[in-house]
């Protein structure tokens, strides 16, 4: 099929016919940027790229920029196919691959409830340094000894920087492999995606530095009177119990040279809206001449609906899948398994199996917002615009 290419509005790239409207959105929330930001969006339906569209001044479709924990969904997919072949079991105690794991109290806590935010241990006494948070292993070391901060399996609280190097030292311990490894082996170099667990030195010059938060006078004011104390539970998630280390600090990890080499799973991937959207492709479409990612019956696992109750850290509209964010829940014009994960900087990325939809967005200018508005839009517009197509 045939695509449109675009230029409105400092807007790039192409739609295919009939996704005009896609198009239209994305021109809106580039101007409601004031053309500051610099965004990239790419859509697919059925494996077929639709959108294709990337704005602001140094901004191009091949750039790069950070995804914060977008990664999650990159390092999600690793633990999914180790659970497909029989190498990880979801409902088996994380002690049981890293013995260390099990002091202070959380010997029974499962690999489940890790990657369901149930787990209790969002992070450390004290923080961690920027150097920690750069390597998943000095994670792990610092959370080995940790308590839980509420009890396992009685609540929801989302582990911002920990919950994948937890995953992480599994894997290590279960196939002498990271995920970063895995997730390059087995999933960014057949699929040629454009996300990196990782960014190899060669393609620096490719990245983007994330832009500091914006806001006025009145919205900042507003903010900081609502910021949560460093010693809360969400304090101690984003790693606000670390000395110095503020909110300013969680949206500029990206830019951190060494957290980009190393690509800590949790948030430290680097990658462009054409990554996220192919890898959210790949999982439920054939795709550049090679077959789903999952089968089936692994896919169901990993998108059946595990939690839809307040988390205490990122509050209402929080709901899992396993590992994933339940996107069906947050936006119910798709299917009940949607599946996919947002970054506190505004990037997304998902795929809806029911349409056969694939998304990634990025921008470049730190939004401090998961799932925030402007992605509510653009995913109605592109579902409106797929049902539309296919009558």
């Amino acid at each position: 099929m045939p695509e449109r290419n675009t230029t409105s509005n400092d807007v790039q790239g192409t739609v295919a016919p009939g996704f005009e409207a896609v198009r239209d959105e994305f021109v809106e929330v580039v101007a409601g940027e004031n053309g500051e930001s610099g965004s990239q969006l790419v859509a697919f339906v059925h494996g077929r790229p639709v959108v294709d569209l990337w704005a602001g001044s140094q901004v191009t479709g091949d750039s790069l920029t950070g995804l914060l924990s977008s990664t999650k969904g990159a390092a999600t997919l690793v633990v999914a196919l180790l659970v497909q072949d029989g190498m990880l079991d979801l409902d088996r105690p994380v002690a049981a691959y890293w013995p260390e794991f099990a002091d202070a109290g959380k010997a029974a806590i499962t690999l489940r409830q890790v990657l369901t935010h149930e787990s209790g241990v969002i992070g450390v006494d004290g923080g961690f340094t920027l150097a920690e948070l750069a390597d998943d292993q000095l994670i792990a070391h610092r959370v080995a000894g940790q308590r839980p901060f509420f009890r396992p399996g009685g609540a929801q609280g989302y582990g911002g920087f920990v919950t994948f190097a937890i995953i992480d030292a599994v894997v290590r311990r279960s196939t002498g492999s990271s995920i970063q490894e895995h997730f390059e082996e087995r999933i960014r170099a057949p699929y040629d995606l454009d996300l990196y667990l990782g960014l190899p030195a060669a393609l620096e010059h490719r990245y983007l530095a994330v832009l500091p938060w914006s806001a006025s006078p009145e919205m900042q004011a507003a903010f900081e009177a609502n910021s949560p104390s460093p010693h809360s539970i969400p304090g101690i998630s984003y790693n606000l119990n670390a000395a110095g280390f503020t909110p300013d600090d969680v949206l500029a990890l990206s830019n951190n040279a060494e957290l980009r080499a190393n690509g800590p799973a949790s948030m430290g991937g680097v990658g462009s809206a054409r990554g996220l959207a192919t890898m959210y492709a790949a999982t439920i479409s054939d795709i550049n001449g090679r077959a789903a990612l999952l089968k089936p019956d692994t896919l169901a696992v990993f998108t059946t609906i595990q939690t839809a109750g307040y988390d205490l850290v990122r509050g209402d509209n929080a709901p899992y899948l396993v590992g994933f964010e339940a996107k069906g829940l947050q936006h119910p014009f798709f299917g009940a398994n949607a599946f996919g994960h947002s970054g506190a900087a505004g990037s997304d990325g998902f795929a809806d199996p029911h349409s056969g939809l694939a998304y990634g967005y990025t921008r470049r200018r730190a939004a401090f917002a998961f799932n925030g508005a402007e992605n509510e839009r653009m995913a109605a517009a592109l579902h409106r615009a797929a049902r539309n197509m296919q009558g």
